[in-house]
């Protein structure tokens, strides 16, 4: 009987351990705060062949939804099944740990709000911009790779093509509100990470078929998708560049920025008044 008792109170204890235990909106900011001072403090050359090896992954979304896409039956719900090929490039990417544009480069915004001066400004900017240029060239180099040989079939570029067309389809002004949408859920996948576990390919499998459902614009995924149609001659480079890119990377800045980065760190801080 006793033992029982015993038993009892040890299992309500873990309980209560595992309770306390439970993360807070604080422990998951100090976690990417440490990982974005980490990110910031890495060298030039080596953000830049971390980006570049994440720019040539994310063609593996583009490849792997049209591929699905291209064996599924011509009907409505194929796209609930081909999406999820678009996860596959972040999978990929945030598993082996290569620098993403809306991924590793959004939260460094955090060590910025919190210190306020030019030389974290300058940082953040540095950061950005490599990482960026590595991506966009990454992804160029796959859209060059598909459309210039022969390492997929015909039918297959066929389902390429309808992508890229599919991601230009939209004007100026949607692309831009799409990307804040896709800038927002990349970045809230970065504030699930840390405490995620064991449950981290489904956050990163669930975040980005939502992203890729949604066909929600994410400057280096949409890259890939639009510089391949470019590079196949359906539409010029100079439309692809200011009709898709830059309202996505304005849309994914925003999105990420304002509605993770800096609502969760005025939430930080605001918690840290009230005690």
């Amino acid at each position: 009987m006793n033992n029982k008792v015993e038993e009892a109170n040890l299992s309500a204890d873990e309980e209560s351990a595992n309770l306390d235990h439970s993360p807070s909106a604080r422990n998951i900011h100090d976690v990417v705060f440490k990982e974005a001072e980490s990110e910031l403090e890495r060298a030039t050359e080596a953000l830049f062949w971390s980006g570049l090896a994440a720019g040539l992954s994310m063609g593996f979304s583009l490849i792997s939804e049209g591929m699905l896409e291209a064996y599924l039956p011509d009907t409505e719900w194929s796209l609930l099944v081909s999406s999820f090929g678009y996860s596959i490039g972040f999978l990929i990417v945030i598993l082996g740990k290569q620098q993403l544009f809306t991924e590793n480069t959004l939260t460094p915004i955090l060590p910025l709000l919190h210190r306020k001066d030019a030389e974290t400004f300058w940082n953040v900017l540095r950061m950005w911009g490599i990482v960026l240029f590595a991506n966009l060239l990454g992804a160029l180099v796959v859209a060059l790779v598909i459309a210039n040989t022969t390492a997929f079939d015909p039918h297959v570029l066929l389902e390429f093509e309808k992508i890229g067309h599919k991601a230009m389809e939209p004007g100026f002004g949607t692309i831009l509100l799409r990307g804040i949408f896709a800038g927002w859920l990349i970045a809230l996948m970065v504030w699930l990470l840390p405490y995620a576990e064991t449950a981290r390919v489904w956050v990163i499998i669930i975040i980005t078929y939502v992203v890729g459902i949604g066909h929600f614009s994410h400057i280096i995924a949409g890259a890939v998708e639009t510089f391949t149609l470019a590079a196949m001659q359906q539409v010029s480079w100079w439309e692809v560049i200011f009709s898709y890119c830059v309202p996505a990377l304005i849309g994914n800045i925003l999105g990420g920025v304002i509605l993770v980065a800096a609502i969760n760190h005025a939430q930080t801080k605001a918690g840290e008044r009230s005690e």
